[in-house]
């Protein structure tokens, strides 16, 4: 879309909408804030155009025609039908100046008898009193209407943030237990590690008492035998005291490291489930988020419509007799 021949001839700020091509009678919403809305014209072609940009998106690209005709539906809103487009396109403008500010061209029109218009305003024509009455009812309901759309919208808003608070609480709790879990294996490690140290130990001990036994000579023996017995049955009793202190230790060693297998087990099963509670929390933010966004852009389709209401309820009964 290349605008290097076109100049911008004016440029306002409006809702723009377009018709849903299922109904053809409701108004999509292009987004939930007002656009940047421009007129192009190219002189080499005579031609006019009228672009509006949603991000990188056109979400207007509209060539004027001869028979195309702007048709104001009401004080702020006009719409107009491009065919090459196969679309009605609609502006919602902030006051009534924005929109009488719309720069002349062959697409301008005002309302009026005739059958050039595309589309004519409701007001266009003197209503009956069944008219007004028909008026007064879907005002009435449109009201009604926009409370509980506004209640549903802040319902969902309240269970997104309680959504939002559990989720930040579970990422504490998870944060928290994956904490511990590592303390546990490193205890659970360390114990490991002590139980090899006191079994080595305890092997070795016999091993060194043998060692001394057999370095000394059959004549020392026999010259020392009485006093090296005294020895043997000392080192005997402290050796036998040493394995069983040794095995004590170790076999509370062993139970602590069982209890603390399982502890680490019962802490993994905790971190699945919470992950997998996380992740359920997360899908149902997103649902609210979706819900919340629906209602949102829904509610400003009904809370604009209600206002286009109250504004044809008032010059109904402006003119009532």
């Amino acid at each position: 879309m290349s605008t290097a021949r076109e100049q911008p001839i004016f440029s306002t700020r409006a809702h723009v909408f377009q018709i849903d091509p299922a109904t053809k009678r409701n108004w999509i919403p292009a987004g939930k804030h007002a656009l940047t809305v421009s007129y192009f014209y190219d002189a080499t072609r005579n031609v006019y155009r009228i672009i509006s940009l949603g991000g990188a998106k056109a979400i207007i690209n509209s060539t004027v025609t001869p028979n195309m005709t702007f048709t104001k539906t009401s004080q702020k809103f006009g719409q107009w039908a491009d065919s090459r487009a196969n679309t009605v396109y609609g502006l919602g403008f902030a006051s009534e100046q924005h929109l009488t500010q719309v720069p002349p061209s062959p697409l301008v029109s005002t309302n009026g008898p005739g059958d050039e218009k595309l589309f004519r305003s409701q007001s266009a024509d003197a209503p009956g009193p069944a008219e007004r009455e028909r008026l007064k009812k879907m005002l009435s309901e449109g009201s009604v209407g926009e409370v509980q759309w506004e209640a549903e919208f802040f319902a969902l808003q309240d269970s997104n943030n309680k959504l939002a608070g559990a989720l930040r609480e579970a990422n504490a709790a998870a944060a928290q237990w994956r904490q511990q879990l590592e303390a546990q294996r490193a205890e659970a490690e360390r114990l490991r590690q002590r139980v090899a140290e006191l079994e080595a130990q305890a092997a070795a001990e016999p091993a060194s008492v043998s060692e001394k036994e057999g370095s000394q000579s059959l004549e020392q023996l026999e010259a020392l035998v009485e006093t090296k017995d005294q020895e043997i049955q000392t080192l005997r009793s402290q050796t036998s005291g040493s394995r069983e202190a040794a095995d004590t230790e170790r076999e509370e060693t062993q139970q602590k490291v069982q209890d603390l297998e399982t502890r680490n087990a019962e802490l993994e099963h905790q971190l699945r489930a919470t992950e997998r509670s996380l992740e359920e929390a997360r899908v149902e933010r997103e649902r609210a988020r979706a819900e919340v966004g629906r209602a949102a852009q829904l509610l400003d389709v009904r809370l604009f419509e209600l206002s286009e209401l109250r504004e044809g309820l008032a010059r109904l009964a402006e003119g009532a007799p």
